[in-house]
């Protein structure tokens, strides 16, 4: 309502910077920069990393597909590499071994792809689901190629590996606050870095690009629109102030499930270790594809509605023509997991 009667409910207003101040209090991102939503936000991240047309893109391919979508926004190619079954996200070890027998560091100071004379500019491991991947091994291997490292935590805003949240290790990360997220602004996304210089231009590219010291509409860049709208970061600033509710209150689910689990035959995923994981989405571990396919049938019937997890990348027409590697682990866990109902569980 205060946002509404200050007129600021667009791109301008006090409640963009107080959200941003509070996911960068509660996430120890030095700086945050609010965007319409979690794809945008990516876009403008591979932007800020310096990706170019025909640059090439190392992700996993078990992610939403707007993972994929923002890479292709900047005439980029994704390379799909394989995940850990223990995380979900992407193998350090397969990452290593991709790069060591594909790749090498040239003078210029890029990672090339020898089989096709294209730089590997950025890799984009995906928190899958809430889980923490092994964001370290996964930086020290960047490092080694000169490649820029930026974590889609879109789905694990109050997920933590040791203390370190989840979108801090690499040079930005990027989270969501889409309407099915922990916390919702209706949509919205946030940029997380410690660069003062990637935060001050990636405010910049996502107003526009306007010069804010004109009176005249001067831009001095391609620049996009987009800027959280002040009515849903007021939202959003709210919700913040039920964050660590909802964190515990889905881990309790989490943990209902596994007890269940136990006790009936069915395996749940559970954390990795060392990792605090907000639980974003439970998953069921199915023994094969066909009891896969039976449980969503069944629970469908009696209106408890399940899923299986996305259609992994690779598999998707409008990725046919990109490099994969071996994708063992993916296409296991694509034949066997099952998202269950986890929306936080209201009490009077």
């Amino acid at each position: 309502l205060n946002s509404l009667e200050t007129t600021f409910i667009s791109s301008i207003g006090s409640y963009v910077d107080e959200f941003e101040h509070r996911i960068s209090e509660f996430t120890g991102s030095k700086y945050t920069i609010a965007t319409v939503n979690g794809t945008s936000a990516l876009h403008v991240a591979l932007i800020l990393a310096g990706v170019l047309s025909d640059d090439e893109i190392i992700t996993q391919s078990l992610s939403f597909v707007a993972t994929g979508n923002a890479i292709s926004y900047c005439g980029a190619d994704p390379i799909f590499v394989d995940v850990e079954l223990e995380t979900l996200g992407m193998s350090p070890e397969t990452l290593e071994t991709y790069l060591d027998e594909n790749t090498e560091l040239r003078d210029d100071g890029n990672c090339w792809n020898l089989a096709n004379n294209r730089i590997v500019r950025a890799c984009v491991p995906v928190h899958d689901l809430g889980h923490p991947v092994r964001i370290k091994e996964i930086a020290e291997i960047c490092n080694k190629y000169n490649i820029v490292l930026i974590e889609d935590a879109a789905e694990s805003l109050g997920s933590f590996r040791g203390d370190v949240h989840t979108g801090r290790t690499g040079s930005m990360g990027i989270l969501s606050f889409n309407g099915n997220k922990i916390i919702t602004t209706g949509g919205g996304g946030m940029i997380l870095t410690n660069d003062s210089e990637l935060a001050i231009h990636a405010k910049h590219i996502t107003t526009t690009a306007r010069l804010s010291n004109s009176l005249t509409f001067e831009h001095d860049e391609i620049g996009y629109n987009y800027r959280l709208p002040n009515l849903n970061a007021a939202l959003g600033v709210a919700q913040m102030e039920m964050l660590e509710s909802y964190v515990e209150n889905k881990r309790s689910t989490a943990r209902k499930y596994q007890d269940w689990g136990n006790h009936h035959g069915m395996h749940f995923m559970t954390e990795p270790k060392d990792t605090r994981s907000n639980y974003w989405l439970n998953i069921a571990v199915t023994e094969n594809q066909e009891q896969r396919n039976y449980m969503i049938e069944f629970t469908n019937k009696n209106n408890i509605m399940t899923r299986p997890v996305w259609t992994p990348m690779h598999k998707l027409a409008i990725n046919n023509d990109c490099q994969i590697n071996n994708m063992k682990n993916t296409e296991w866990l694509f034949d066997r997991l099952v998202s269950v109902p986890s929306s936080v569980v209201m009490h009077e």
